[in-house]
């Protein structure tokens, strides 16, 4: 059958299981627009590209399937990019279609005429310019196979206008996906395997680094295997939450700038590092030069780039986690380290004789405390997505996800302004399970229109913001490195953030004290439709301040620490 470009995006979207996309329509994208109510796939009116991309993303992590976001060509493919990032650095899969001029008209500089792909190759897996109809339906087709496997992240399609209009002979794809040159990793080397595995045995205080790799290779159930044969404990990345499960007896907790104290200590302390599927970022090794001297180091990860890049290893595995696991686990020993789990056990009941949590109430409202509320009140069952800021590492110390894919947070950029939208796209991608956004006044303020997506769209999205009138996390920085001089963070001019949720129609609370926080909480919960809390919490000092902290250029073990009573 003959169909135009614009019926091929749809028909190609429905055929890779598409069944709602994220977007904005425009003059470059509308002739595709145009057709989208003939296929049973849901147009999620953004108000803002940016927002599109994130919602994309949001959805992608957790169903576990790409997401997708659409946008004219120009200043709504411009906007796209910080999403786009965003999915990049966390390799996120999205697929974001762009309209533009007609392929006559490029290089002309004609009207909202960019060049999305030019901008978009630093941080793109790959990108199209489709120019000619005939070659799209492969296009799209290879896109999402690009996007979804291997090291998932975004892919782009340029699509022309003339494109979209064109007609051609549709021939729907067949066969496998073979690219040249692309090769995901599957099983590792077995000779570094049996190295890998003799470093295992040999260890007398080993530790499991898990980062985001361990869900994306499937691997919960292998690293879980293997670390009760070995009796490794095991901490997590910030993308690595929910890759193992928070009450298991082995389980420690998050590691890095703002992990807890004691598990900082048991990596400097260690003897054997064991990373799966993490990347050694800055913000999880503090000073490269004094991180864990005296370990020994495998790495296992699908992305070659990844290995000895910022850390030197003794043992570098490139290959899927999940069937590097299967390899290793018939090779190693059974044992325990009942001596180091003890000595980790102190830390950790040191660390937390320090915690907040842990404080008598004087009637002010930390943010930690609403969101161990939250923890409290959901068990840990909900799906929660963050902002960028103070707010995330609480987020990150207090609630204890109890599923893989239940924690969606922007990592790697550290993109301020992710988390509604990707709420948006979260709810979507799971209907049937309570939606938490935990914001922060001043990423809020960067997406907060998309408010009325959240409204039209009727998503029962709980939305907790933490609002100190400042951008938090730069604050603490300026009250601890730079003589508490605010310059360019304090919000004076925040608005009633309750009563602007109303004006979108959305249920609203404020709490100033733990007191109404809980009630807030529960009748939030209660509501069927989106709610809205604004917590008013502590601005400074050791209420405001997100504890432990690994300064700049610090090991691990010179963390600041919250101060004991």
């Amino acid at each position: 059958m003959k169909l135009t470009g614009a019926k091929i995006v749809w028909e190609m979207l429905a055929r890779e299981g598409v069944d709602v996309v994220f977007g904005i329509t425009g003059a470059a994208i509308m002739h595709t627009y145009h057709h989208r109510q003939a296929y049973n796939i849901h147009n999620v009116l953004m108000r803002h590209e940016q927002c599109a991309a994130h919602a994309a993303d949001g959805y992608a992590r957790v169903s576990g399937k790409v997401g997708v976001a659409i946008s004219t060509s120009g200043p709504g493919a411009t906007n796209l990019v910080t999403g786009i990032a965003t999915a990049y650095m966390d390799s996120s899969p999205i697929v974001c279609i762009t309209g533009q001029v007609a392929a006559a008209a490029i290089g002309t500089d004609a009207f909202q005429e960019i060049d999305i792909t030019g901008i978009t190759l630093p941080i793109t897996k790959h990108n199209y310019l489709v120019t000619d109809v005939s070659e799209l339906a492969h296009t799209i087709r290879e896109a999402f196979h690009i996007a979804r496997s291997g090291r998932p992240g975004p892919v782009l399609i340029d699509l022309p206008k003339d494109i979209q209009i064109t007609e051609t002979d549709f021939i729907p794809p067949t066969g496998d996906d073979e690219l040249p040159g692309y090769r995901p990793a599957g099983q590792g080397d077995p000779e570094l395997v049996r190295r890998a595995a003799e470093l295992i045995d040999g260890a007398e205080r080993p530790i499991i680094l898990a980062g985001h790799g361990v869900m994306m290779s499937g691997a919960m159930e292998a690293l879980r295997a293997f670390a009760e044969k070995t009796g490794v404990p095991v901490c997590w990345t910030l993308l690595g939450k929910g890759c193992f499960p928070p009450t298991h007896p082995l389980a420690l907790a998050m590691m890095g700038m703002h992990g807890e104290a004691f598990v900082n200590q048991a990596i400097q302390e260690a003897d054997l590092l064991l990373a799966f599927g993490m990347r050694f970022s800055d913000r999880v090794i503090g000073q490269p030069s004094k991180y864990a001297p005296n370990a020994r180091k495998v790495h296992i990860d699908l992305d070659a780039a990844e290995l000895n890049k910022v850390v030197p290893v003794d043992v570098a595995i490139q290959g899927d986690l999940r069937q590097v696991l299967e390899q290793l686990l018939p090779k190693i020993e059974g044992a325990s380290h009942a001596e180091w789990l003890a000595q980790i056990d102190a830390w950790r009941g040191e660390s937390h004789a320090r915690d907040i949590i842990n404080r008598p109430a004087n009637g002010h409202l930390a943010a930690p405390q609403f969101i161990h509320a939250i923890q409290q009140a959901t068990q840990g069952e909900a799906i929660l997505v963050t902002d960028v800021g103070q707010h995330q590492m609480w987020a990150a110390q207090y609630y204890h996800n109890q599923h893989p894919r239940t924690i969606v947070t922007s990592g790697g950029l550290g993109t301020m302004g992710f988390g509604l939208p990707a709420a948006i796209g979260a709810q979507f991608a799971r209907p049937d399970k309570e939606v938490w956004a935990i914001l922060g006044d001043g990423g809020f303020q960067m997406t907060m229109h998309d408010l009325a997506t959240i409204s039209h769209e009727r998503l029962p999205i709980k939305i907790a913001l933490s609002n100190n009138n400042y951008l938090g996390m730069v604050r603490q920085w300026q009250e601890m490195f730079y003589d508490r001089r605010y310059e360019a963070t304090h919000l004076q001019g925040n608005p009633d953030f309750a009563k602007l949720a109303e004006l979108y129609g959305i249920r609203s609370w404020t709490a100033t004290n733990p007191g109404e926080a809980n009630a807030a909480i529960d009748e939030a919960r209660a509501h069927p439709g989106p709610a809205f809390i604004e917590f008013q919490v502590v601005q400074e000092g050791d209420g405001g301040n997100v504890y432990p902290m690994v300064p700049s250029g610090a090991a691990l073990h010179e963390m600041i620490r919250r101060p004991t009573l």
